[in-house]
């Protein structure tokens, strides 16, 4: 499991940010809404994979009824919570999923994206749900 500064680390290059402060601020808010738009107990799964406060983070946010968020919704709600339009928002969520992506095992990574639109494949790194 990838370690929580390894984590943040990686996810300030993918996201060319200035300083750990702004890859992490970045990094809390698109897991925040991703814990709302899964099912619960999905979430709670994805935390207990995630380094550090990530996993915290993720589990606080769980919704007991998660909202159906297309990705320009979802993109909305990460531009809204750290003040961006929603094509950077796009790219804040493509840093930090793509991170997740390569942080949990492709077990829980499988079960992640197969309660997901096909659209966020992109944004995980991967060509389409299915792997």
């Amino acid at each position: 499991m990838m370690q929580y500064h390894e984590f943040l680390a990686q996810v300030r290059r993918r996201g060319e940010y200035a300083d750990q402060q702004e890859a992490e601020k970045v990094t809390r808010v698109v897991l925040e809404v991703l814990a709302q738009r899964i099912p619960r107990q999905e979430s709670l799964d994805l935390a207990a994979q995630l380094p550090g406060s990530l996993g915290e983070v993720v589990a606080a946010a769980a919704a007991d009824q998660p909202e159906s968020l297309g990705i320009e919704r979802f993109c909305e709600r990460v531009a809204e919570r750290v003040q961006a339009v929603p094509r950077t928002a796009q790219w804040d969520a493509s840093a930090v999923l793509s991170t997740l992506a390569d942080s949990v095992s492709p077990g829980q990574l499988n079960q992640l994206i197969s309660v997901l639109p096909t659209a966020y494949a992109d944004l995980f790194g991967q060509t389409d749900l299915s792997q």
